[in-house]
């Protein structure tokens, strides 16, 4: 089991930045993949960014070009640069690793990013 710790949410303005912050309780390298998912009030939870275990990338249509997903492999710890924010990104955003054969995904408490008009 991975135990992820976030911070980095909070309250900014439509055009700011937010920087999301995942740090893992052991090394994100023997981690399947790593990723950032949110989910709006009244909405099913979707995947945002992943980052591979290799270091390849992917995004949701949605944040293509306005978010990064990166790592620091010294600090086990995964963020995510989020820029041009609509009220449309407003959302409880969590972190989640995928590990072992099972696949198995361990979720962090989430962090809430609320982008006003």
């Amino acid at each position: 089991q991975v135990r992820l710790v976030e911070s980095g949410g909070g309250l900014v303005q439509t055009g700011g930045s937010l920087r999301l912050s995942c740090t893992a309780s052991r090394s994100i390298l023997s981690i399947n993949h790593m990723g950032w998912y949110r989910q709006a009030h009244g909405k099913q939870r979707e995947m945002v960014a992943i980052i591979t275990n290799g270091g390849g990338r992917d995004y949701a249509d949605s944040v293509k070009g306005r978010f990064t997903i990166s790592r620091d492999i010294f600090k086990n710890t995964v963020y995510l640069q989020m820029n041009s924010l609509k009220p449309e990104d407003t959302a409880a955003y969590y972190c989640g690793a995928e590990r072992g054969a099972t696949r198995d995904i361990d979720w962090g408490q989430g962090t809430q990013v609320t982008v006003s008009s």
